[in-house]
């Protein structure tokens, strides 16, 4: 993908209270951007929003900033994630992308076992069935979560948290458009996860979900050898990395975080859970 900044970047880095034009790997490199509250938060994502109006923010949540050997954070689609420490091997992701192919297969297999909505259209398009693997968690994909919503990321961020500090990501991606939105500009391809799901699925609508991806999309490890690691990193994209301490981040009652039971609804009528849990125990099966 291309690195943002063709345009002028604002962001709000280091200590400095006020937003600055910055450069990616000034936002990548620093230790992210101290924030007290979700009001807080709310407040300079908005400054961000309209300062940087060729973009559109998209979030992500996460209690640990991975960082590169380089010390810039690093946000990898599963499939491209390191092996440990290392990164991964030729035989590592041959591996994986033999998984995700087995997985695809079972997929529609079951959509059409189950008569739901848009089985046509998930056999004819690999990213729609990459964006149910991946937001399903059944197998690593080349696609990387995120949200359109600030409170949903930062609810994921602080869930489960007990330590000190938790990351919040800004992610500037083209204007959206439709169920997937594809720029060569940019090298994006960016799925609104409700379209990609039959209407029965009521988790992606709740949390918001997206997934972005390299466009031309990565199928296979041959087509993954075209491109330098450090070029499959969506902190390429990054405008603004937040840090806050999940502990006090929620203090006021007025600004609540999403709970585990509101961001994972036990919809009876979905099928999806039960579809994602049988292809995780065959393909874990097949691969021990």
């Amino acid at each position: 993908m291309e690195k943002i900044g063709s345009q002028k970047i604002w962001s709000f880095f280091d200590s400095n209270p006020s937003s600055r034009p910055a450069a990616n790997h000034t936002i990548r490199g620093g230790t992210g951007h101290e924030v007290k509250s979700y009001l807080d938060l709310a407040r300079k994502v908005a400054e961000l929003q309209f300062l940087n109006r060729d973009h559109v923010l998209l979030f992500r949540g996460q209690s640990k900033d991975h960082m590169t050997t380089k010390g810039n954070s690093m946000l990898k689609a599963s499939i491209f994630r390191n092996d440990g420490n290392k990164v991964p091997s030729k035989a590592t992701l041959e591996k994986r992308f033999q998984t995700l192919k087995q997985a695809e297969k079972l997929l529609v297999h079951a959509y059409g076992t189950a008569g739901l909505k848009g089985a046509e259209r998930l056999r004819r398009n690999r990213l729609i069935r990459w964006s149910i693997l991946q937001h399903y968690e059944i197998c690593k994909t080349p696609l990387l979560d995120v949200t359109h919503s600030l409170r949903v990321a930062a609810s994921f961020a602080t869930a489960g948290n007990d330590g000190q500090v938790a990351f919040l990501y800004a992610f500037g991606v083209p204007n959206l458009s439709g169920a997937v939105t594809a720029s060569s500009e940019a090298g994006l391809q960016i799925v609104r996860l409700s379209s990609a799901c039959p209407p029965d699925a009521v988790r992606p609508h709740i949390q918001e979900g997206y997934l972005v991806g390299e466009y031309p999309e990565i199928p296979d490890y041959e087509q993954q050898s075209h491109y330098a690691f450090h070029e499959m990193d969506f902190g390429r994209r990054l405008v603004a990395k937040f840090r806050f301490n999940p502990q006090t981040f929620w203090a006021s009652v007025k600004y609540p975080p999403a709970t585990h039971e509101a961001l994972y609804p036990s919809a009876q009528r979905d099928p999806l859970p039960e579809i994602a849990k049988s292809i995780t125990e065959t393909i874990s099966k097949d691969i021990a």
